[in-house]
């Protein structure tokens, strides 16, 4: 089957068919050391923040401004 043959809405149906068998089996993630580092640096960072971020129009109206 050729992907770029299906529909946009089929490609989406496909990748929420592929990330759901992902979440049904709960599989784990390898991750490297590094990649477990840097997690687990942001997530101390916003436990002492609490700096959610900017909601999506924000970053893009700022990207788009430039």
């Amino acid at each position: 089957m050729e992907i770029q043959s299906l529909t946009v809405s089929e490609r989406i149906m496909l990748a929420e068919a592929l990330w759901d068998s992902v979440i049904a089996k709960e599989a784990e993630i390898d991750l490297t050391t590094p990649q477990r580092e840097e997690l687990d640096r942001r997530l101390a960072a916003f436990e002492i923040d609490q700096d959610i971020g900017s909601p999506w129009p924000t970053v893009k109206a700022r990207i788009l401004s430039k």
